[in-house]
């Protein structure tokens, strides 16, 4: 089953677009990287395939659920860390996932989220509130959240804000975890070299359209005039600067 799927969306904020006809999908065990611009439309798109915003045109499917018409049963299929997370400043980091189990309803919690906790490193830091924690911490416990109800479908954006090394690496492990597991991922983030070490499939936008959908060693042959050992940041600004009509793959799905 498709995990994710985007169709003809659009976004207009008053007289703003910020996204328009935007089409793809993912499958499960891909990881897409979400690339563009300040301003491009990414963390727009992944609010509204989270059903935080409506879309004004298109339609927008997690896991065989419309999040328009569907939306409860979508979102349980979903998992969604903003770029700047917030937590409730007096609960500690287990209160936490006590309350995401109760939201989604997941029976017998504590073994899993145990795991998770030390998993990010956060065994010391249980009884904390949030509001005494690292911005670093208060990002893995987002995270640690997000994977409770072992969703299909993560969206993170830029997942690595306030990470130490560690936290860095333990985040790529849990990513590439979640989708050997069967999970689709995606991934906004200005790292370059995250994306590139981590994605499966790249998705880059600007002015709200797509530039180019499809796996990452596609990505060079996109655009005409790259060296087939061009690096990913070189063909972000060759897509975004040098060439910014739309240039998509075939079917726009993964």
């Amino acid at each position: 089953m498709t995990l994710i799927r985007v169709e003809d969306f659009h976004k207009v904020y008053h007289s703003t677009v910020a996204v328009q006809g935007l089409s793809f999908s993912v499958e499960p065990r891909q990881v897409v990287g979400l690339l563009g611009p300040n301003g491009a439309g990414k963390t727009t798109t992944m609010r509204a395939i989270s059903g935080i915003i409506p879309a004004t045109r298109g339609r927008l499917v997690v896991a065989g659920h419309d999040v328009a018409t569907e939306p409860v049963a979508a979102k349980r299929q979903l998992a969604y860390v903003p770029d700047d997370p917030h937590l409730f400043d007096t609960l500690t980091v287990w209160e936490h996932l006590e309350f995401t189990a109760a939201a989604y309803r997941v029976p017998n919690f504590a073994p899993a989220a145990r795991a998770l906790i030390e998993q990010f490193e956060l065994i010391e830091k249980r009884h904390t509130v949030a509001q005494d924690l690292s911005r670093g911490m208060r990002q893995k416990v987002a995270i640690c959240c997000a994977y409770l109800h072992n969703p299909a479908a993560i969206l993170l954006d830029e997942p690595l804000t306030g990470l130490d090394p560690r936290g860095i690496r333990t985040m790529k492990q849990s990513v590439r975890q979640r989708a050997a597991d069967g999970a689709a991922v995606m991934v906004s983030s200005h790292f370059l070299a995250l994306v590139e070490d981590l994605c499966t499939h790249l998705l880059i936008v600007h002015h709200g359209k797509s530039l180019f959908f499809g796996p990452v060693e596609e990505a060079r042959s996109a655009f005409a005039g790259m060296s087939p050992d061009a690096s990913l940041e070189d063909v972000f600004f060759h897509a975004t600067e040098v060439h910014p009509l739309a240039v998509t793959s075939s079917s726009q799905t993964i």
